[in-house]
């Protein structure tokens, strides 16, 4: 059942965004951190670069938490009870590295029509302003969508590094969650985030997107998981949820999948980034 208030609801429609949402605990979100650290340090390569999107597709934790029932039921809230599973990505910030985020709009680049779908954003670790937190322009889902300039900044954690330029800051509101804690944002938000001035690591697990059945991607092609309800349009090819870390199977159609993906960020770039 759908479990966001009428306020909560409220906030998303006038704001574009909701937060915190509380989904994990913190335990949980340790065993998270625990998963992802454990990857990274056996398989070095697969969560570097374009492989940081599509990770659930080969860690049944994370597959577990884009499932996770608190999350679906808010998603519902939004869009629907026909709700389906299309992308993860895993933004890493480390205290040794200056990774930032522009200020962007995800519908600007995603080729996702219509626009309903929200991303959904677990903090694994606390996020907070010190360690680099998104900051969201309240109301900007409201407007038309903005020009983004490509810059390719070699410390953006966007793939292009597709910025708007001269939002002001001032104007921006940090969500700070703790450790297990969700936000949701609207496809057209204005939103970024800067540097991780902490010492520790700041990781985030955004799923983009919980999407409606009757959303198609335009620019290219997307595997998805049914999280709830019933895919009517069919619009998509379905993959099974991993049953085993790193199986040999779902690690070749997370590949497909990432290099479906990549088409689609840098539809129409004449140069491709390292995301």
């Amino acid at each position: 059942m759908p479990n966001l208030s009428s306020e909560q609801i409220n906030q998303y429609n006038n704001d574009g965004y909701i937060a915190p949402i509380d989904v994990l605990s913190k335990d949980h979100a340790t065993e998270v951190k625990k998963e992802i650290e454990y990857i990274e340090k056996k398989w070095p390569d697969e969560l570097e670069g374009l492989g940081r999107n599509y990770a659930h597709l080969i860690s049944p934790v994370l597959d577990k938490v884009s499932h996770n029932s608190k999350i679906l039921d808010a998603v519902e809230s939004i869009i629907g009870k026909d709700i389906l599973v299309c992308g993860t990505t895993l933004f890493i910030k480390n205290p040794d590295q200056k990774g930032f985020v522009s200020f962007h709009q995800d519908a600007k680049y995603i080729g996702l029509e219509p626009h309903n779908w929200v991303t959904g954003w677990v903090a694994i670790t606390d996020s907070n302003e010190e360690n680099g937190c998104m900051r969201m322009l309240k109301g900007s889902h409201k407007e038309d969508l903005k020009f983004h300039n490509q810059k390719f900044d070699e410390n953006n954690l966007l793939t292009r590094g597709q910025t708007i330029e001269n939002v002001p800051i001032e104007e921006t509101t940090p969500v700070i969650l703790k450790a297990g804690q969700l936000s949701l944002h609207h496809p057209k938000i204005i939103h970024g985030s800067g540097l991780n001035k902490s010492k520790e690591r700041r990781i985030g697990f955004a799923i983009q997107s919980y999407i409606g059945s009757n959303v198609d991607q335009v620019l290219g092609k997307i595997y998805v998981q049914q999280a709830r309800g019933k895919d009517t349009f069919k619009y998509h090819q379905h993959v099974a949820r991993p049953a085993e870390l790193m199986n040999e199977n779902d690690i070749k159609t997370r590949k497909k999948a990432n290099d479906e993906l990549s088409k689609i960020f840098y539809t129409g770039s004449k140069k491709i980034g390292k995301f």
